[in-house]
């Protein structure tokens, strides 16, 4: 079900409405339509209780009384009123039972007594009498002139007086029922149309600004740029949002300014005095000393590199380029390999992207080096899954517990407690590859190999990349 739900604002509050408003109109439409079949129902029933006193009173009852078999007495325009011995309804005809007590209600209030009153509707085609008048109606042009059509049943009533005698009249059935409910049917469309359009422009008004805040805040970013800020738009409660928003953007930004010059000043003035003792320790007669403290010095350097990257990572200064991933990939396995490292290149797709190589490269040699440096070797792979390029990087080492996995993401964090240089320097790699993932819209994904004895096999380091 929550596969048909429409998932924008717009369209969820648009179709909430109308929903609303088609459950109100179709309520209105029902009732108007039932006071109007009402309205009918008892006006056919005021006509033939008319007739019926009409008939019982007056000159009309003195000249049926005088009449030796009962005739048929002439009443108001339509049929006639019939006195007969039997009774009026076909066998199994079905009575309108609350048209009765409407009928009797009436004659009670005049005076009139009668032993039983019967209601019915009948098709014209099934009533001789009516038929016939019908036939004679449209010869006349009575019926179906003038674009009026013709009534296709009769309301026939009938009340036995108290000398046994039936008294029965009949009227038409206005066909203008059917019509008036498709009249009904088109008006509330056409209100509910109307509404919908114009809660449709509204709703618009207010989600338009909404949307065109969502792709600025996915612009900001990527960019990390205050360029392109959004012009206050929209209802009040929308306009002081985006105000809002672009003063929040000029202020990520100035923070962000200060943080590139004070890691630039930081980065400048600590490599500048290591440069300087670099060249100093060369006067340490001590060979092994001297090498001791260089490699102090190369890790510290490292370190710095590491820790200056991530801090600039989020913002990178230079643009995405369209590349091929098989070829870079290929190339930072080649590197390994010329070093004498067990790093062996897999299956590869090619596949073709906007990238930011040097940073991407940085990525890579992180991961496939600690497959190195902890697994013994790499294998690297890389395939096209869904919409996304996936780099793979397998070892066959000891794995991380799977409750460690997500706390080597983070910063300054090993498998093991020494910060050796010989076994992983600071423990930023997989956070800053993690990082370089997720500049270009990727993720890294870590998961234990297993053995089919349940056995960690190795570990897996995933890179994926939007494709």
């Amino acid at each position: 079900m929550s596969r048909f739900w429409p998932r924008s604002l717009l369209s969820q509050m648009l179709l909430s409405v109308a929903v609303a408003l088609l459950l109100a109109q179709g309520i209105g439409a029902m009732l108007v339509y039932r006071a109007q079949a009402e309205r009918r129902e008892a006006a056919q029933i005021h006509n033939v209780a008319f007739r019926f006193l009409t008939a019982t009173r007056g000159e009309g009852a003195r000249l049926s009384r005088r009449l030796a078999e009962p005739r048929p007495f002439e009443g108001l325009r339509g049929f006639r009123v019939q006195y007969s011995r039997s009774f009026p309804l076909h066998f199994g005809e079905r009575r309108d039972h609350h048209a009765e007590e409407e009928l009797g209600a009436i004659l009670a209030e005049q005076d009139m007594r009668v032993m039983d009153v019967v209601v019915a509707r009948r098709k014209i085609g099934d009533d001789p009498v009516a038929l016939a008048r019908a036939e004679r109606r449209l010869r006349n042009r009575l019926f179906g002139g003038e674009g009026r059509p013709a009534p296709e049943e009769v309301l026939l009533a009938g009340v036995k007086l108290p000398d046994g005698q039936w008294l029965t009249a009949r009227t038409w059935v206005p066909p203008g029922e059917r019509q008036f409910l498709f009249t009904l049917i088109g008006q509330t469309l056409l209100l509910y149309l109307v509404l919908v359009s114009v809660i449709a422009l509204i709703l618009r008004r207010i989600t338009r600004p909404l949307a065109a805040l969502t792709d600025r805040l996915a612009r900001f970013g990527e960019t990390r740029s205050v360029e392109g800020q959004m012009a206050p738009e929209g209802p009040d409660d929308v306009r002081h949002l985006i105000v809002a928003h672009n003063a929040m953007e000029a202020r990520i930004v100035a923070l962000l300014d200060e943080k590139d010059v004070m890691l630039g000043a930081i980065g400048h003035d600590l490599k500048t005095p290591l440069a300087a003792l670099r060249v100093r320790i060369e006067s340490v007669e001590d060979e092994t000393e001297r090498e001791r403290m260089a490699a102090t010095i190369e890790d510290i350097t490292r370190s710095l590199d590491d820790i200056l990257s991530l801090a600039r990572v989020g913002r990178p200064s230079d643009p995405r380029e369209q590349a091929e991933l098989s070829a870079l990939v290929a190339s930072v396995v080649e590197e390994f390999e010329d070093m004498g490292q067990p790093v062996e290149l897999g299956a590869t797709e090619r596949i073709a992207l906007p990238l930011r190589s040097t940073w991407l490269r940085r990525a890579l040699r992180n991961l496939i080096g600690n497959a190195v440096r902890y697994g013994g070797g790499a294998r690297v792979s890389l395939s096209r899954e869904g919409r996304s390029a996936a780099v793979r990087i397998d070892d066959d080492g000891p794995g991380i517990p799977d409750e460690d996995i997500a706390q080597m993401m983070e910063p300054f964090t090993r498998g093991e407690p020494s910060r050796n240089s010989e076994t992983g320097g600071a423990g930023l790699g997989l956070t800053l590859a993690r990082a370089i993932a997720d500049q270009h819209g990727g993720s890294l994904e870590l998961r234990n190999r297993r053995a089919p004895d349940g056995r960690v096999a190795g570990l897996t380091a995933v890179l994926r990349l939007p494709a």
